[in-house]
């Protein structure tokens, strides 16, 4: 086989529609662009969501929210998740494998919910002074 030789298989490429070319071609004079209008002039385009000069609705609706990109890798553990696991030194990974937060997470976070009685050790996770004073009090702690 030669790259020269090399063609488009047949009837899967269509000629190029050649409109103004007379009235005897059903596209001459308008080109299929009708009559008059912006849209029929050459260089004649609007903007998206141009609606005449009128405020557009994006400008006329107000601004609400905002969506965090970070929001999604960060997780909050509670201690009563702490208090069902069965493992005394916890870190991202146990959190992760047991299924307490979601595998993509970066920052965890252990917050004062619920109660804990059994003593562990916390390794590289963001804990509140609360959370903190009752793993302490129980007998645990922060790393």
């Amino acid at each position: 086989m030669k790259l020269n030789t090399i063609s488009p298989a047949e009837g899967s490429k269509r000629n190029r529609k050649r409109v103004g070319r007379g009235i005897g071609s059903t596209d001459g004079k308008t080109a299929g662009r009708g009559h008059k209008g912006q849209k029929s002039r050459s260089g004649g385009y609007h903007k998206v969501g141009f609606e005449g000069g009128q405020m557009p609705l994006q400008r006329r609706l107000p601004k609400r929210g905002f969506a965090s990109k970070t929001a999604r890798y960060n997780a909050e553990v509670r201690l009563y998740h702490i208090e069902a696991m069965d493992v005394d030194v916890i870190d991202m990974e146990t959190l992760k494998k047991t299924g307490v937060v979601k595998h993509d997470a970066r920052k965890v976070k252990v917050i004062n919910t619920g109660d804990i009685s059994r003593a562990v050790t916390l390794k590289g996770l963001g804990v509140t002074r609360g959370a903190q004073a009752a793993i302490e009090a129980a007998g645990g702690k922060v790393e």
